[in-house]
């Protein structure tokens, strides 16, 4: 017998046959392997203690060869069975020679054939909520396969995690791809690839138990810059209900294809290649030599899939009106690595010291972190708050958590910190013999506001109600050591922010 015969006869015989939405044999007490069919073909999975699991699909077709820098096309359906017990290879990216994982998360194998994704649904799900959840790692690093989302699916949501193109692969700009383009979008291919996924989602995910009609789409860090992208692009409208944006920036200077394009064209130079370059040399270059090359990737006004910054959409029209949670970390400046240079110091404006008056008192070094995690986090996400609730709600948190193990010697929440307690998981570094009981409590309330903000459209976490954010009021949730509602928090800090950036981004 094949292997796709063994594969069917183990699914049949002693764990789960599924054809459709909720549709499934003896789901309750079986863990093992199941089948799934789909509208490109069967796969087959794992069923656990707390979730049925989908890794590797693909959802759009390898973007290698003349799909390099282009668009995201159909994945093709396949024959036979696919394997999706074990994850797929991670987009390209930077890895660390002695194989630990990178910033993202990331280590293994990478590939330009990466547009693929992970599901955990609930056993016996029938229109569950959905979650999307976008990655962070600075568009350079990370991948979907690193978050593990069974208690997502345990507690009745089908969790999809997704990988994207990264780096020069995923954002890069040059006259010669404009000019083959035409009217086409370029230059935002990893956007294009999350909207990609979240098209897949839409035409798919019932087959899995899921809501299609009841989508949120979440992400950290340059996953939650990705998100306020997406609310942003007018292509992306109807593929979801909700977001979640975690230490995702939200302030987006301006930025135009022209400038992408000169910024292409220097790094094609040094790369060996002048201006004259065909697109046929360019997506000849070795994938190791784009997945190191330096640049400022990220989502920019192309003019034709994102026609508009995030900050502009919010300020002039075209944001996504969905309900919105926002927030930020207290320890946002950990991105600033262990010491702050004396140039960082020298950029800080005298006027700040007066309105910063007691983390000047403590010296340059608390000064110029302070200003940073308020200027590029705090201040952005309120901002964002502020202006989506003129439609539907939104809310504003602050994470300030620090786990047991990490105390005293750290006082704030670094950058990314709060993934562990929204996804109720630590991840392949941390042994839970150091995760506390403390940890565990903090875990299930945060945990609990997203699960329910995905099911209902609104927060619901502990005892005290979490009030959707108001210009009047000033209130956000502060996870923390004492957590709770907190009113007008780092007002004059967060006012003198806005006062100073907010002209920067044409918004007029």
């Amino acid at each position: 017998m094949g292997s796709g015969g063994m594969w069917r006869a183990v699914a049949l015989a002693g764990a789960l046959w599924w054809t459709g939405a909720g549709c499934a044999m003896a789901q309750d007490a079986v863990q093992g392997p199941v089948a799934l069919k789909t509208r490109q073909g069967v796969l087959i999975g794992e069923a656990t203690e707390r979730a049925v699991i989908f890794r590797n699909i693909p959802y759009a077709a390898p973007p290698t060869g003349p799909l390099r820098w282009a668009p995201p096309r159909p994945a093709a359906p396949w024959s036979g069975e696919r394997d999706a017990t074990r994850p797929g290879p991670s987009c390209p990216q930077p890895m660390n020679a002695d194989g630990t994982p990178n910033l993202g998360g990331a280590n293994g194998p990478v590939a330009e054939d990466c547009l693929q994704l992970n599901v955990f649904a609930p056993r016996l799900a029938k229109r569950a909520p959905v979650m999307v959840w976008l990655h962070g790692g600075g568009h350079r690093t990370g991948a979907g396969w690193v978050y593990d989302g069974q208690n997502f699916a345990r507690d009745g949501v089908v969790l999809v995690a997704i990988n994207y193109r990264l780096g020069a692969l995923g954002y890069f700009a040059h006259p010669a791809l404009t000019k083959e383009a035409g009217p086409v979008p370029t230059g935002n291919f990893g956007l294009m690839d999350q909207i990609a996924a979240l098209k897949w989602v839409k035409a798919n995910i019932a087959a899995f138990g899921g809501d299609p009609g009841n989508v949120t789409v979440f992400g950290e860090s340059a996953g939650g810059m990705s998100t306020l992208a997406i609310l942003a692009t007018p292509g992306a409208k109807g593929l979801f209900h909700k977001a979640v944006v975690q230490s995702g920036l939200g302030w987006f200077p301006p930025s135009s294809l022209a400038a992408r394009e000169a910024a292409g064209v220097a790094a094609a130079g040094t790369l060996g290649l002048d201006e004259a370059v065909t697109t046929a040399a360019l997506r000849a270059l070795p994938v190791e030599a784009l997945a190191t090359l330096d640049g400022d990737y990220q989502p920019f006004v192309d003019g034709r899939l994102l026609k508009r910054t995030p900050s502009q959409a919010l300020a002039r029209g075209g944001f996504a009106d969905v309900p919105l949670i926002i927030g930020w970390n207290s320890g946002e400046d950990s991105l600033m690595g262990p010491r702050v240079s004396p140039q960082q110091v020298a950029r800080i404006p005298p006027a700040a010291r007066a309105i910063y008056a007691e983390e000047a008192a403590a010296g340059d070094e608390t000064l110029a972190r302070a200003i940073f995690t308020d200027r590029m986090f705090g201040a952005p996400a309120r901002w964002v708050a502020a202006n989506a609730a003129a439609g539907k709600p939104a809310w504003l948190y602050h994470f300030s958590y620090v786990a047991t193990r990490m105390r005293p010697n750290v006082t704030t929440a670094a950058h990314a910190a709060e993934i562990p307690y929204v996804f109720e998981y630590w991840g392949r570094r941390t042994p839970m013999s150091v995760v506390s009981a403390e940890d565990r409590a903090m875990a299930d309330r945060m945990h609990a506001c997203w699960v329910s903000f995905a099911r209902t459209s609104a927060p619901a976490c502990g005892t005290q109600a979490w009030p959707a954010y108001d210009v009047r009021t000033d209130a956000l949730m502060e996870f923390g050591l004492e957590s709770g509602v907190r009113r007008n928090f780092r007002k004059s800090r967060l006012d003198a922010q806005a006062a100073a950036v907010i002209p920067t981004l044409d918004l007029k």
